[in-house]
């Protein structure tokens, strides 16, 4: 009996021993100084920077308004493999709503985030879509409960976004009625234009992103405008017909668009790195030549003339870009000789802060409803909303009607300019038969293609890429400098993530779209 009390008494001392080391061991696994959620604010900020695209990457390259001439510095080489997805994105956004929910005073109420939320998804979806066709949608985004997601359609993609951009919109007008709301961490409109740093100024401006963006999504479907369970046509022209209820951009102000400052956040092409890519980054001829054949001043806003052709600095024909598609030697040899235009020195080199870039932007917007009205979707003058586009992207590059100063490199010292005043005219320039609208027809309809890819220029990420692929307005450079036996591919190849964690829907997917091979060159649903 004394046996068992010993044993009794040492098992007590035991549990109340570990009791206490696994109190003790909690008590220390958190730290204190670590914290275990994120406020939704702090959330919207990552969210709003991971969505950027900024310019002078390869998304130039790939919309032919930059290339290299130095192939230590890069090459114009498309690519050949993968697309990097932005799941990880998405995850900040379903965390953002999840905290705005917490923080609200009831489960089911309307907030800000959680109506922003709605359109990053459909952004972002959308986005990747574009990228490689089909993708995880529905399934996707439940972590450890669903490894393994099933793909949705592009089709699918595409009318899920489309609700979800409905929805953020209803949503939003909520908010702005009800007067009762707060949005921290914006900065792309509450720390950019909003002086009074207002919420419902701020959310009237995401209201109007939210449905430019959806006419955007509805012309890069122009060619499903026969698809009844899409209804494209009705959709623009609910949009348009009803602005009480859908709010659109009415100028440049309204532009979801990144500024850059000289604090932390500086342009990619800046005086800092003038002695690297300054002489070996060039404007593309798909861009450059474009706008000097239609006797357009921008090109002189995004160009140095090329003097080697011996033309005076403000003609139109020392502003010729370099063929994407040209070998890089060749390249080089006509940077030398002076013959192509470099990028603008004095524009993108003169300091830090070089000018905003736009995501969704206001032009674009002019440019797609005029191409729905030519299209015929809508009624109304398409000539307008041309002309309102291209003018707007002339505010954009500073361009007046009437005398306007441009700025070239003198020599070869960076800092050295020479001053020109060109005069310009609207008037003129709308009057030339290049440019004049040709009417509600197939060359009026490539003369708003045309203009909307030049507003589109190291903006909008790869939307000027995907244009082309629609369209295949502008002509695109091809050739050995492109690579890939000198054709421009399509679409990207799934992540090599999605062969290792979920290769029997990606194999379904890659099968059903494109025969089993996950071809660069391969035509996705939306093109067809």
């Amino acid at each position: 009996m004394k046996f068992n009390k010993q044993i009794g008494f040492l098992f007590l001392a035991f549990i109340i021993i570990a009791s206490s080391c696994t109190k003790t061991f909690d008590k220390y696994a958190v730290n204190p100084n670590q914290p275990t959620s994120v406020p939704a604010y702090l959330l919207l900020r990552q969210i709003e920077n991971s969505i950027m695209v900024f310019p002078g990457g390869d998304e130039d390259k790939f919309s032919q308004n930059t290339l290299s001439t130095y192939t230590y510095y890069g090459n114009n080489e498309y690519w050949t493999g993968s697309a990097s997805l932005n799941f990880g994105t998405l995850n900040n956004v379903i965390a953002m709503e999840k905290e705005a929910a917490k923080a609200s005073t009831s489960a089911t109420a309307v907030n800000p985030y959680g109506a922003l939320a709605k359109f990053f998804k459909a952004y972002i979806f959308i986005n990747m879509s574009m990228k490689v066709g089909d993708l995880p949608m529905t399934d996707a985004l439940k972590g450890l409960d669903m490894p393994t997601p099933k793909y949705d359609t592009q089709k699918q993609i595409f009318i899920q976004s489309l609700q979800l951009l409905e929805d953020a919109n209803t949503q939003l007008a909520a908010l702005i009625a009800s007067s009762n709301t707060a949005l921290l961490g914006d900065f792309y409109f509450l720390e950019r234009i909003s002086n009074s740093k207002d919420p419902l100024t701020t959310l009237k401006q995401w209201q109007k992103v939210v449905n430019t963006f959806k006419l955007r999504v509805l012309i890069n479907l122009s060619k499903k405008s026969a698809d009844t369970d899409l209804n494209i046509k009705q959709k623009f022209a609910d949009v348009i017909n009803n602005p009480t209820k859908y709010p659109i951009m009415t100028d440049l102000t309204d532009n979801l668009e990144y500024q850059y400052n000289t604090a932390f956040n500086y342009y990619p092409n800046n005086k800092g790195n003038y002695g690297n890519d300054a002489t070996r980054l060039c404007v593309a001829a798909t861009w450059l030549n474009t706008l000097s054949s239609l006797n357009d001043l921008r090109a002189m806003k995004v160009a140095d003339p090329a003097r080697g052709l011996g033309f005076s600095d403000t003609s139109y024909k020392s502003f010729v870009g370099g063929g994407n598609g040209e070998d890089m030697s060749t390249l080089g040899g006509k940077i030398n000789a002076f013959t192509i235009s470099p990028i603008g020195r004095k524009r993108y080199y003169d300091g830090y802060v070089g000018e905003n870039t736009f995501l969704v932007g206001y032009p674009e917007m002019c440019l797609n409803i005029a191409e729905a009205i030519n299209r015929g979707w809508i009624t109304g003058t398409a000539d307008t909303w041309y002309q309102k586009g291209v003018k707007a992207m002339f505010s954009f590059y500073g361009i007046v009607d009437g005398a306007n100063t441009v700025s070239f490199l003198k020599g070869t010292a960076p800092g050295d300019y020479v001053n020109y005043t060109v005069n310009f005219s609207f008037t003129n320039y709308f009057n030339q038969a290049s440019v004049k609208y040709a009417g509600d027809n197939a060359t009026g309809l490539t003369q708003i293609l045309t203009q909307r890819y030049l507003t589109l220029a190291r903006n909008s990420g790869l939307e000027g890429y995907y244009q082309w692929r629609r369209t295949g307005v502008p002509v695109f450079s091809t050739g050995p400098g492109t690579g890939n036996s000198n054709v421009i591919p399509l679409r990207y190849q799934y992540p090599s993530s999605e062969i290792a964690t979920n290769k029997d829907n990606y194999t379904a997917a890659v099968a059903s779209q494109y025969g089993g091979k996950d071809d660069i060159n391969a035509q996705m649903w939306i093109i067809k």
